[in-house]
This record gives C-alpha cells, sequence and structure tokens, in this order.
C-alpha cells in the first residue's frame, strides 16, 4: 500500500509538473509574441519620423537587432540594413507592404520550416508614400523548449528528487496510522481517519464472528478427537493425491506405524505398503468401494475405503481399518469346530448304518448277532457322549446357571473319579495314586467332577503301559491346587497353545475312542468356576495339569 501512494502521489506530481510547464511555456510564448508585435510597431514608429526627418542619413547611426527595410511607393528597396537593396526584388506584392499602402500600415507573419522560426513584420507608410518596414523572428515552441531543455531538465530532476522524498514521507505518514490498527482487537477508539470508521466496525464484527467460529471449531474437533483416539478402530482421511489429512492413533497402531512422522505431509502408503492397503487406497481414489483383509503375523485387519465426492468430483477416501483378528481366529475355530463335529458325528453313524445294514440283509450268522449288536452299542454310547460334551461346552460358553454351588470335597470327588477310568487304566497296568490332604473348594460339583474326570481320563488315555497317575491335593500362596501328573508321551512344544481348542488331539492313536472335547471341558469348565489350568510337560516324559481353585472369600 505504502508503494502504490508513494508511485500515485510521484504520478500526479510529475503530471502537474508537466503540464505547468507546458502551461507557462504556451503563456510565455503567446506573452512573447504579442510583446514582439507592440515592440516592433513602436520601433517601425519612432524610425519613421527619423527617415522623415533626415532620409537616408538616419540610418547611418541606427542601432538596431532587427531588421530594417525602406521601400518606395512602386515597391523599389531602397534601404535594408541586412542586405544589399540594390539586389532585392520588388516588394509591392508583400502582405504587409500592400496594407500599408492602402491601410497606412499593415502586419504579417511568415513560417521558416528551415529555420523552424516564425518572422513578423510591421510596415508603416510615410508621407512621401514609400513604406517603411520592420521585422523580427521568434522562435517556435518546440525550438524554446530545445533552447530551454538542460534548464528544464534540472528543474525537472530537482523536481522529481523533491516530489519523490515528500511522496514517501506522505505515503509513510498515512499509512502509518493504518499499520497501527491492530486487526484482531481494533477497539472502539476513534481512528486516525473518520473514513475507515465503518471498515473498523466490520472487522471488529467478523472479529467476534470468527472467534464463535473458532469456539464451535475446537469444541467440535475436541469432540472428534475424543471419540476418535478412544475408538478401536482406525481411520485415515485421504485426499486425492493420498496425502493423509486426518487419522488416529487406532490407525497407526493398526497399520503398524507408529515409528512414522506425522507432523508434515504424508503419503498413506507410508503408514503401510501391504498389497492389500495398496489397492484399497487405489481403488477409492477412482471412485470405488473396496475391502481387503491383511493377514501378517497371525493378526488379520480389515480395510474399507470408500470415495469422497464433492460436487460429482473426487476430492479423497476415508478408510476404516478393524482388527478382525479374534473374529477371524473364532471364524475359523467354528469352521474347524464344525468340520469336526462332522467328522466325529459321521464315524459312528456310518459304522452303526453299515452294521445295521449287514443285519438287515441276514448276512450275520446268528451266533454273531450279539458281536454286531454289541457294536452298535458302543458306537451310539460314543455318539451320546459326543452329544453330551458338545451340549455341556454350549452350557459352559452361555455362562448361564447349571447348578447350585456348593462346598466340594476334593480328595474324595478324586477317588471316585479314579474309580470310573480304573477300568481303563487295568487293562494297560497303568497305577493309579492319590496324595496330598483333604481339601475343600467351592463349585459347582457336577462341573468339579467333569474337570477332574477328564483330566484323569485324559492322563490315562495318552499314558505308556505300566505307566502312573498321581493326583495331587494341597494349596499354595495363589489358592487351593489340584495336580494331575501321568508318566506318558508328553506334548510337543508346538501343540501346547492348542491342546484346549475342541477336537484338538496330539497323537490321535491314542483316543481313538474320545471325542476330542476333554481339555476344552476342563478349561471352559474351570474358566466358570473362576480357577486357572497350567501345564507342564516335557516331550517322551510326561505332563502335568495344575488346577489352582480360589480360595473361599477370596
Amino acid at each position: 500500500m505504502t508503494k502504490r501512494i508513494f508511485r500515485s502521489i510521484l504520478t500526479v506530481t510529475l503530471a502537474a509538473l508537466l503540464a505547468c510547464l507546458v502551461l507557462i511555456i504556451g503563456v510565455l510564448h503567446a506573452y512573447f509574441l504579442e510583446r514582439v508585435e507592440v515592440e516592433l510597431a513602436n520601433q517601425t514608429v519612432y524610425i519613421a519620423q527619423g527617415v522623415e526627418q533626415n532620409g537616408l542619413d538616419y540610418f547611418d547611426g541606427l542601432q538596431s537587432r532587427s531588421r530594417i527595410t525602406w521601400v518606395a511607393a512602386d515597391g523599389t528597396v531602397i534601404y535594408d540594413n541586412q542586405e544589399d537593396a540594390s539586389q532585392m526584388e520588388n516588394h509591392a506584392d508583400r502582405e504587409e507592404i500592400r496594407d500599408a499602402l492602402i491601410l497606412g500600415h499593415g502586419q504579417s507573419e511568415r513560417y521558416s520550416e528551415t529555420l523552424a522560426q516564425k518572422t513578423i513584420y510591421y510596415a508603416l507608410r510615410l508621407d512621401d508614400g514609400s513604406v517603411l518596414r520592420a521585422s523580427d523572428s521568434q522562435y517556435s515552441v518546440w525550438l524554446m523548449v530545445l533552447q530551454m531543455l538542460q534548464p528544464v531538465a534540472i528543474v525537472v530532476l530537482a523536481a522529481l528528487v523533491l516530489a519523490g522524498f515528500l511522496a514517501s514521507r506522505v505515503a509513510r505518514q498515512i499509512v502509518e496510522p493504518i499499520n497501527a490498527i491492530d486487526v484482531s482487537n481494533p477497539g472502539d477508539e476513534t481512528p486516525y481517519y473518520d473514513e475507515i470508521t465503518p471498515l473498523l466496525a466490520k472487522i471488529r464484527s467478523q472479529n467476534r464472528q470468527i472467534q464463535r467460529q473458532i469456539a464451535q471449531l475446537r469444541c467440535r474437533q475436541e469432540e472428534f478427537a475424543a471419540i476418535t483416539e478412544n475408538m478401536s478402530e482406525g481411520f485415515l482421511v485421504l485426499d486425492c493425491k493420498t496425502t493423509v489429512l486426518s487419522y488416529n492413533a487406532a490407525a497407526l497402531r493398526l497399520l503398524r506405524a507408529e515409528t512414522v512422522p506425522m507432523d508434515g505431509e504424508v503419503s498413506a502408503y507410508q503408514l503401510n505398503r501391504e498389497a492389500g492397503f495398496r489397492r484399497c487406497v487405489e481403488q477409492a481414489l477412482a471412485g470405488r468401494h473396496s475391502e481387503q483383509l491383511m493377514e501378517k503375523d497371525d493378526s488379520c485387519r480389515q480395510v474399507i475405503a470408500s470415495p469422497v465426492f464433492q460436487e460429482e468430483h473426487l476430492t479423497g477416501a476415508v478408510l476404516v481399518i478393524l482388527d478382525v483378528t479374534e473374529k477371524e481366529r473364532r471364524e475359523s475355530l467354528r469352521r474347524e469346530f464344525t468340520a469336526n463335529v462332522s467328522h466325529e458325528l459321521k464315524t459312528p453313524l456310518t459304522s452303526i448304518l453299515g452294521t445295521a445294514e449287514i443285519l438287515g440283509n441276514g448276512l450275520v450268522r446268528s451266533e454273531d448277532v450279539s458281536h454286531f449288536a454289541g457294536n452298535i452299542y458302543k458306537e451310539t454310547r460314543r455318539l451320546i457322549q459326543l452329544v453330551n460334551d458338545i451340549i455341556r461346552l454350549s452350557q459352559l460358553d452361555e455362562g448361564g446357571s447349571i447348578s447350585d454351588w456348593s462346598d466340594v470335597e476334593l480328595q474324595s470327588l478324586v477317588r471316585e473319579v479314579l474309580e470310573q477310568v480304573r477300568p481303563a487304566a487295568e487293562k494297560r497296568n497303568i497305577t493309579l495314586e492319590v496324595r496330598g490332604q483333604p481339601e475343600t473348594v467351592r463349585g459347582v460339583p457336577q462341573i468339579v467332577t467333569e474337570v477332574v474326570y477328564n483330566l484323569c481320563d485324559n492322563a490315562v488315555a495318552y499314558n505308556r503301559a505300566g505307566g502312573r497317575v498321581t493326583v495331587t491335593t494341597g494349596e499354595n500362596p495363589e489358592g487351593i491346587t489340584l495336580q494331575v501328573e501321568d508318566t506318558g508321551i508328553g506334548i510337543p512344544a508346538e501343540a501346547r497353545d492348542r491342546i484346549f481348542e475342541r477336537f484338538y488331539r496330539v497323537d490321535k492313536s491314542h483316543s481313538t475312542e474320545g471325542t476330542g472335547l476333554g481339555l476344552s471341558i476342563v478349561k471352559h469348565g474351570a474358566a466358570y468356576l473362576g480357577a486357572t489350568v497350567c501345564l507342564q510337560s516335557e516331550e517322551g516324559k510326561g505332563s502335568v495339569f495344575t488346577l489352582v481353585f480360589p480360595r473361599q472369600g477370596a
């Protein structure tokens, strides 16, 4: 603004100066022209008087810068102070001579293109009929300007310097009060210029409006940040060039980009370079909705990307990142459980169907009927046990009330359970032993019995011939313990995290008659009772399962 004011003042000053120079030169030229004509007429009258009195002798002592010519009545030149009169042509046709002969005096002007000057003539008729003429030259305006060029240039230069100094100072003085205004808080005081009072009023009004809007935006931003930062889902907002405009901490965590600096412009591809993520971004920025699953390092994330349009123009994309690891794991377990249930149900049903078909077709001798009937009975019992175990797991999963809670004495319950598995143990010469001291826990007797039974049955099924199963009850600082130790095949390290999964078997050759749900019932039953189950195992030497029940009143 200061520069613009400076240029404006300087331009106006120079324009005014040039206009003044032109006007002055024009006025002076007209003034001098008039003065020359008056002086020329006076001079002609004065010389005429001398000539009438003294004739040609008068010219001898005459000193004049003007050209003096004496012409006879017939136009013959009698005298000229600058040329030889005898060599000069007849002047009867000259305008001023002709007018003087008729009117008594005459005046004319003639312009010389060669000399770029104008000659003024004044003629006066004498008493004897002759004419006395005086002439003088006057330069044209442009010639005057050229002659005055140097002083004019000096004047213009001096005026330019002065104008520049004054323009700079005036511009600063004009702008200084305006620059001194605090636009963020102009206040209500009267400004230096009354003309900007309405402007300051508008600024104050706009400031108040902007402050209200900023406060609303800040409040919304804080609410948005509070919501998004506490979301387990991640989200990203991108522009059409993949630059990240907004994000939350969950997005960086799920994309594993916590180490990426986010204080500048960051491309979405810097956060994650997995193929699924890149496809999502590319398809969204191409205007298409996209969903991709990204699986890596036992984790599964789902990316949902949607394009953002504004007035039918693609302006960016919004990405939502979900951690679906648990969901996918459960879905995988569900599929595996369904497949295992189908297989486990199919095996006894196929055996029953085949045996019944043989009996129905009369292909069995009468003495073998009891044997085939026994097979049907055995497979049916296995099928019923499998269904009961599935129902029991379903009840434990739902967490509903199964039976009333009461005190359960562990050693007597262990002895009852060992009696149930003793027939299977005796077939393989496995020794069953109870150790420790009587301990009482609080729980559902039916569930405690099932948990202990499955641990002991598992210890017998996976033991070696002539082995031993030892059940010890006691306590430790954490609570009441029940420990089932066997001398069986042990559990490989890679299988220890999966043995509590449904239908998972370490060695299927040792459990052809089992359902594969025993340890799952143990896990869910312990969780229902508030107990924990721990495993210690060494492959080829055996395993130790430890149940820790909470103390009563804890």
